[in-house]
């Protein structure tokens, strides 16, 4: 069953979480760019809920096609 998505900004804690990856996947993900799109808050990274369900979809799109 698929958990929901939080409203709130999401810490690279919070996404490895939720997608059931070490926290260290996150971080390489960010630096080859492959992951979710995320941003800085001064000097704390964050990702949008939204963007990390777009990328989330686009993922099953290229597995499906």
């Amino acid at each position: 069953m698929a958990r929901a998505l939080p409203d709130r900004y999401l810490t690279p804690t919070d996404l490895a979480d939720l997608l059931g990856v070490p926290l260290e996947t996150i971080y390489q993900w960010r630096r080859k760019d492959t992951g979710p799109r995320g941003f800085r808050v001064g000097r704390h990274l964050r990702f949008d809920p939204e963007d990390v369900r777009v990328w989330v979809a686009s993922l099953m799109y290229k597995e499906a096609a």
